[in-house]
């Protein structure tokens, strides 16, 4: 994938859903995989040209875990003018597997006490195409209904909103963009990482679209089109 269709998806669903507001001060949450590197790439790039002027900070969550090196992440930071935090963490010490909700709530607490630390209204997760319909397959499976993340969100208690730009952006070309502009990506040194649920959910994902191309896409239809409020389009025509 180009940059240039890196930025038509970001700024497509920046637009449709008002995720950028004059003067904003953004954290972009990196955790070293492929997607946050993505978002980091797209948001740095979109403020050069976006008519809407707003601030960037990258924050990497140290959980803790051994030979865990950030030093490329910081580089490509300094590359692309953001600056970059390290938050460092003993969470991995507090973790047994099938922990992973708790392993979540405790990382985000982290990140949002330093954006927040930060002077920052508003944070950013990298959370794709892929993501949105990933979840949706969760929620039905284990609630019993059609749901699935917001593009954005109000955090309650802190005053700020959680975007997320790259709901328009599909995995493999993310994929492609990594192997493209050689992102530093590092390896999730989570010894659990593929025993989720949501891993589950990607490989079924990917037997889908095995016998009937485009299903993610029709499914993201489905919930933009559907009774999801928070996924109506907001952009004024």
């Amino acid at each position: 994938m180009q940059l240039q269709r890196l930025y038509s998806y970001i700024r497509q669903a920046v637009d449709d859903f008002e995720m950028i507001e004059e003067g904003d001060k953004i954290a972009i949450g990196i955790s070293g995989g492929k997607d946050s590197l993505t978002l980091l790439y797209g948001l740095s790039g979109l403020q050069k040209f976006y008519p809407k002027k707003f601030e960037l900070v990258a924050i990497t969550v140290d959980l803790g875990y051994e030979n865990y090196d950030v030093s490329k992440i910081k580089a490509l930071c300094e590359q692309l003018g953001v600056a970059y935090y390290v938050v460092d963490t003993q969470i991995a010490d507090m973790l047994a597997e099938g922990q992973c909700s708790l392993c979540a709530r405790l990382r985000k607490g982290a990140f949002n006490n330093k954006a927040k630390e930060l002077g920052c209204n508003k944070f950013a997760y990298a959370h794709n195409l892929d993501d949105v319909v990933e979840t949706v397959l969760l929620s039905l499976m284990y609630e019993g209904r059609f749901s699935t993340f917001w593009p954005v969100t109000d955090i309650e208690g802190l005053g700020m909103k959680l975007i997320r730009p790259m709901i328009y952006t599909p995995v493999t070309d993310i994929k492609g963009f990594q192997y493209q502009y050689d992102l530093p990506v590092s390896k999730n040194p989570c010894p659990y990482e593929s025993k989720t649920q949501r891993h589950y959910a990607r490989e079924l994902l990917q037997e889908m679209h095995m016998h009937a191309p485009g299903v993610k896409k029709r499914i993201l239809t489905a919930v933009m089109d559907g009774t999801i409020p928070e996924w109506k389009i907001r952009r004024k025509k």
